[in-house]
């Protein structure tokens, strides 16, 4: 596979899930990939590429730079970034309190914000390069219990968007992959957030909880996203957003046509409701 943009590649939350399988396909193939992670992990070399990890902790700053700074030593230049890191924390909007929220935006928004604060300007300097963030089909639709995930996610809808357009001058390019329900360890890493342990909402808030974590464990494997990654990597012109799964592309597309109160009855009908209030 040849990618549009060049062999150095560097991905963050590496380490697991989307991430970590994109990562050694990507290695597989012949990439430099470059895969941090809070936690790091262990080298990898193949025939062909291979994987360095190293810790890189998106939520802070100088992490981030010595990361860019290592890659940058060692090849002189970034060609794809792939925004791979990120958490869920589940609860009602009553009882996730602003610090859970804010942990929640500053990962998956925040986090990709700051390293296009990083990988940008060199990307732009060599008028050359291609971002991938990874989204969520919750980021279409809110999911109930998540909905601070989901709101995480909107913001990367626009942030690609806009991207996009700044960046087009100088032949970088983003898209925005949305997977839906896939099968990985975001499930058991799953936050709950403080009062959800004893949430107010009962049945209906485990029954909701219990309905996502089925879908989850039941889902296609990380693999299918990462095909879906390799289809904008070996495009000059990726589009906006890629929808991971055609029963998840078909409720994107029902969300053009139908009126807000349909979807949102049939949201309601996917995540089941139990005898509100009871524990």
């Amino acid at each position: 596979m040849n990618s549009k943009y060049g062999k150095v590649v560097l991905i963050t939350g590496a380490s697991s899930g989307i991430g970590k399988c994109t990562a050694e396909f990507m290695a597989k193939q012949g990439y430099k990939v470059y895969g941090g992670s809070r936690r790091g992990g262990e080298d990898i070399d193949f025939d062909e590429g291979f994987i360095k990890m190293f810790k890189l902790d998106v939520c802070n700053d100088e992490s981030i730079q010595t990361a860019v700074n290592t890659v940058l030593e060692v090849e002189g230049r970034i060609d794809i970034l792939i925004n791979a890191a990120g958490i869920g924390i589940c609860g009602s909007v009553e009882e996730v309190s602003g610090d859970e929220a804010l942990m929640q935006i500053d990962t998956n928004y925040l986090g990709v914000v700051r390293m296009l604060n990083a990988v940008l300007p060199h990307m732009r300097e060599a008028r050359n390069g291609l971002v991938v963030n990874i989204g969520s089909v919750g980021g279409i639709f809110s999911i109930p219990f998540q909905t601070h995930y989901s709101s995480s996610k909107y913001a990367l809808e626009a942030l690609t968007e806009g991207l996009r357009i700044e960046m087009k001058p100088f032949n970088v390019r983003a898209t925005l992959v949305e997977p839906g329900d896939t099968k990985t360890s975001f499930t058991v890493s799953r936050v709950y957030a403080e009062k959800a342990k004893h949430s107010n909402y009962g049945r209906e808030f485990k029954a909701s909880i219990a309905q996502m974590e089925h879908d989850e464990s039941t889902g296609k494997g990380p693999e299918t996203v990462t095909a879906v990654i390799m289809k904008a990597v070996e495009s000059s012109n990726p589009p906006v957003r890629r929808t991971v799964g055609m029963s998840y592309k078909c409720l994107v597309f029902l969300k053009r046509l139908l009126p807000s109160r349909l979807l949102e009855a049939l949201l309601t009908l996917i995540y089941p409701k139990s005898n509100l209030g009871e524990k």
